[in-house]
């Protein structure tokens, strides 16, 4: 055989073997790196870059080794799930850089982390005065996470005591024209309405290179063709419409009652609802 014909087939090879070793290892050698599975990727790298060049006879030797290695990572990563200590030795203890707003020095010194490096790591979070951060935490492959102190951190439903329904994930109900069922079957949707839904539109699932669903189920379509509009359907001017009369209903309470409390009540929100009217106007009418 040829000796680069043997080269090519020795790589190919390297790959197929080192495709499904990493598939072996799973998820995290391919994310965030641990102290030892980055030493595991470049070694494993390494031999397999040999096994696909080296044309002695030795070359199997290589493919001996990354099993070795790769039953050495699988062992040590049962060993991490088995013991705190290990995982302690091993991938090293979480550090916390700041504490109530103040930077640990020594804890910088520690980690060999400047204050530059600190504070660009921080603006990546959005945040840039130190004087706001709770925790600053960096973890075992090297991120560096961020709790702000309560005063700083975004509103949310909770703190107005306010209960929201879970919401669903967004999915791909069509895809390069076909119809994906499984996702119309998640949301309880069939291929009924979603056929109907593209009449409104006045298309056909082979001219929709993609289209989704969203929690609200509300459908957005992508088309083949860029230069194409999307016809826009009704449903956004009907609920304009529908939060109008909502408005109207609530001043009507606000003038037939006579319960000075209920009256304030009503009016309140009726100018409130007055106000995401006017915000709303650009959106959802034509």
């Amino acid at each position: 055989m040829p000796e680069w014909v043997e080269v090519i087939w020795r790589t190919v090879f390297a790959v197929v073997v080192l495709f499904f070793l990493t598939k072996l290892l799973g998820k995290r050698q391919v994310s965030q790196l641990s102290f030892f599975e980055y030493i595991t990727g470049i070694t494993v790298g390494s031999i397999a870059a040999y096994v696909s060049l080296d044309t002695d006879k030795t070359w199997h030797l290589g493919v001996i080794a990354l099993l070795v290695w790769i039953s050495l990572s699988l062992g040590i990563e049962f060993l991490q799930m088995k013991s705190k200590k290990a995982r302690d030795f091993i991938d090293f203890k979480s550090t916390v850089l700041i504490k109530d707003g103040k930077i640990l020095e020594d804890n910088m010194k520690k980690e060999r982390l400047t204050t530059d490096e600190l504070l660009a790591e921080l603006r990546k979070k959005d945040v840039f005065n130190v004087a706001d951060v709770e925790f600053a935490i960096m973890e075992t492959d090297g991120a560096i996470n961020v709790l702000l102190t309560r005063e700083n951190q975004p509103l949310t439903p909770k703190h107005l005591g306010v209960k929201v329904a879970p919401e669903q994930e967004t999915q791909a109900v069509i895809m390069d024209g076909e119809i994906m069922d499984e996702p119309l079957d998640a949301l309880g949707l069939t291929r009924g309405w979603l056929m109907g839904e593209l009449e409104k539109l006045n298309l056909s699932p082979e001219n929709v290179y993609l289209a989704q669903v969203d929690s609200y189920g509300e459908l957005t379509v992508d088309l083949y063709t860029d230069s194409v509009e999307v016809p826009q359907t009704q449903e956004k001017p009907q609920l304009y419409a529908l939060l109008k009369k909502c408005e109207a209903d609530l001043e009507l309470f606000s003038l037939s009652t006579n319960n000075e409390q209920a009256k304030k009540m009503y009016g309140q929100c009726s100018e409130q609802l007055q106000g995401l009217l006017k915000q709303l106007k650009p959106f959802v009418q034509n």
